[in-house]
């Protein structure tokens, strides 16, 4: 089955369509700032200790939790790439969305909500990023069983210009849909 990759400019946690989000997370599992922070917050007191356990967590790799208080069943934890400090960046962030993407697969998700993982705090430019994220949600759209939509959000309009720019050059179906 081929799985559609997908733009919406919006807010990640009110994707109530999707039964899995991507959290750009970080090593020891913890609420942090912008995405994470706000899906840890959305979540509600039960996913911080239940994450925990499960830290530290390698850059590039993803685990899952239950999305408790959010309407996904499924919040897909994933590391991603320091652009200044860790090591080779553009690896580290394909292997960080890929991880995750697999993982939702494995575990039914249908459609899946994720962020620009690494433009926020962690420095990646937003259009090498794009274009590194992009690319890996559309070599992976084959091989997924269960998994029909990879879905980027963005909450800020540059960032979803950026990104829908970079999907309509790569031909790809595309759904564009702006919420409220």
């Amino acid at each position: 089955m081929a799985s559609k990759v997908s733009i919406v400019q919006g807010n990640i946690i009110t994707q109530s369509d999707c039964d899995g989000i991507v959290n750009a997370a970080n090593e020891y599992l913890i609420a942090g700032g912008g995405v994470c922070g706000a899906i840890y917050k959305a979540a509600g007191p039960e996913l911080e200790p239940f994450t925990k356990k499960l830290a530290p967590l390698r850059l590039g790799c993803a685990v899952a939790s239950p999305g408790f208080n959010l309407s996904a069943r499924w919040i897909i934890h994933t590391r991603g790439p320091k652009f200044h400090t860790d090591p080779d960046p553009a690896r580290n962030l394909a292997a960080a969305l890929e991880s995750a993407v697999l993982l939702a697969d494995q575990l039914g998700v249908q459609r899946l909500a994720a962020p620009a993982i690494s433009t926020g705090i962690y420095g990646y430019p937003v259009r090498e990023a794009a274009s590194i994220l992009i690319r890996v949600a559309h070599s992976l759209r084959e091989e997924l069983t269960e998994l029909t939509e990879v879905r980027f959000v963005l909450f800020d309009s540059n960032a979803y210009s950026i990104f829908l720019n970079l999907l309509d050059g790569e031909e790809l179906d595309l759904r564009d849909r702006r919420e409220g």
